[in-house]
């Protein structure tokens, strides 16, 4: 049995004193030896010797009471699988902090989610037999502690739990299903993959969701010279997705949410160093999590006709590749010229934006790309920046990741600083100066949003970890899946 205890004292937390009293003292004696207080991050594992039918007591540190929030609670059950599985123990029984139902509810979900997003792994390549071995966890109860005290639970009160429960199993699976696609080979995960797990969306919920899938050739028709540049120089072809679900009533509104597709970045003629290039592949996080969560937006249902847009292509080097001094024009006209081919992922933003703008027209838009190492500078590896000139959309959008526990922090979309983004031969050229890199893209993709409500959510930084936390392993981690899903489908 597990359960968290906060930082105050632990003879009145009720749980622990209630196991204490089981175990007849010996938890608060091992307590005192230990030094454990309840501080976050402390662990105290004690053997139970048949006192109570469970075989061990674990009592995880959450620092104060208020710090039980649904990143916390997350990472709780997440290390609490993880250690499950090392040890070899096939059944695990989680009791959930008290909070009132409500909150235990809302929590509840992050809890289930942490379980699953804790134990994932990427292991398709390994072909050792340690890596074929099952998991040894094979139940993870989660029980309402509701003060210490046995109350009748409600029909409604268990309805809300379990849904809780189903919501937390459908985005974890989701956030899986991104990670898993950011994780593949680029030789894998190429623009007609992404397509075609698009595409497979549309079989699976065939009453709700369509896929459209536009060719170079149909890309050139609409006129989207920058993605297509973008894609140019390389042998797979670019693919454009559009997703859209249809709510079985009338709309409330039309959401849009586009995410850079580039599955893989070079960097072009400007090319990457070997060492900057070997984790490119991630460089489509943004797509895979439009389309990612299209499935548990489809699943779970929304009140609002949904749009995924994803320009996927690769930015690759050979005798086709888009050259430094070249001037595109996009889809709504404006030329733009190149001064760094490895600023890519706007170009094809761009374009992407413009789609959604004229041929979907929303109320509202969002954009998510792994798009600026400037990002990763300001805000470090953990926290995206988010950027619009639209105060209540942006307002909403911010409360949306706080509650799914996304760390994203809001910086100025200065217009001061699109005077770095003249050219002297064309509208635009597609960089600026070292400094407000992540702003001067912010500005770019704003040239194509125009009076379109919009976000950009630079993802830079959270989309991949190079060490892991406990709910999110190295690699690609599925990063802003959980917020669009929670925005979709329950809004602000």
């Amino acid at each position: 049995m597990v359960f968290p205890a906060s930082g105050a004292d632990l003879a009145k937390d009720p749980l622990f004193k209630a196991a204490d009293a089981a175990l007849g003292g010996v938890l608060s004696s091992i307590a005192r030896d230990e030094g454990f207080d309840g501080k976050a991050g402390q662990v105290l594992n004690v053997h139970t010797h048949g006192r109570i039918p469970a075989r061990r007591i674990v009592v995880l540190g959450g620092g104060a009471k208020g710090d039980f929030g649904n990143p916390s609670i997350r990472d709780m059950t997440a290390t609490v699988a993880q250690a499950a599985n090392k040890a070899g123990t096939a059944n695990v029984a989680f009791v959930m902090p008290s909070f009132g139902a409500t909150r235990e509810a809302a929590l509840l979900q992050h809890a289930v989610e942490g379980v699953y997003l804790g134990t994932y792994k990427f292991g398709r390549y390994l072909t050792g037999e340690e890596h074929k071995k099952p998991t040894a966890l094979k139940s993870f109860g989660l029980i309402s502690d509701w003060a210490g005290k046995v109350k009748k639970v409600t029909v409604t009160q268990q309805k809300a739990f379990d849904a809780a429960v189903s919501r937390g199993t459908i985005v974890a699976a989701a956030i899986n299903h991104a990670r898993d696609l950011i994780n593949e080979p680029a030789d894998a995960v190429t623009p007609a993959a992404l397509a075609a797990d698009a595409q497979a969306l549309a079989k699976k919920h065939k009453d709700s969701i369509k896929v459209t899938v536009l060719d170079a050739k149909k890309c050139a028709e609409l006129g989207m010279g920058m993605f297509l540049a973008v894609g140019r120089g390389s042998d797979h072809e670019p693919r454009f997705i559009h997703i859209t679900y249809t709510p079985p009533k009338k709309a409330k509104k039309k959401v849009c949410f586009i995410g850079k597709g580039i599955t893989f970045d070079s960097g072009g003629y400007s090319l990457k160093p070997s060492q900057s290039m070997e984790d490119m592949k991630v460089d489509m996080s943004g797509a895979a999590a439009v389309i990612s969560a299209m499935d548990a937006i489809a699943t779970l249902g929304s009140p609002n006709e949904i749009h995924a847009v994803a320009a996927c292509c690769e930015n690759m080097v050979s005798g086709r590749a888009y050259k430094l001094g070249d001037v595109l024009t996009s889809m709504d006209g404006t030329t733009v010229e190149i001064n760094n081919t490895d600023a890519e992922g706007r170009l094809t933003l761009g374009d992407a934006i413009t789609y959604a703008r004229t041929k979907i027209q929303p109320d509202e838009m969002f954009d998510f790309a792994t798009l600026t190492g400037a990002c990763m500078v300001a805000l470090g590896p953990y926290t995206a920046g988010v950027m619009s000139d639209h105060e209540s959309l942006v307002k909403s959008w911010l409360a949306v990741a706080e509650r799914t526990g996304e760390d994203m922090w809001r910086l100025p979309l200065n217009s001061r600083l699109r005077e770095q983004l003249k050219s002297s031969i064309a509208d635009m050229r597609n960089t600026g100066d070292r400094f407000g890199g992540a702003i001067t893209a912010g500005l770019f993709l704003k040239t194509f949003a125009k009076d379109t409500p919009w976000v950009h959510v630079d993802i830079a930084g959270p989309a991949s970890l190079t060490s892991s936390r406990p709910a999110q392993p190295k690699g690609g981690t599925g990063y802003a899946v959980a917020s669009i899903v929670e925005y979709a489908t329950r809004g602000s």
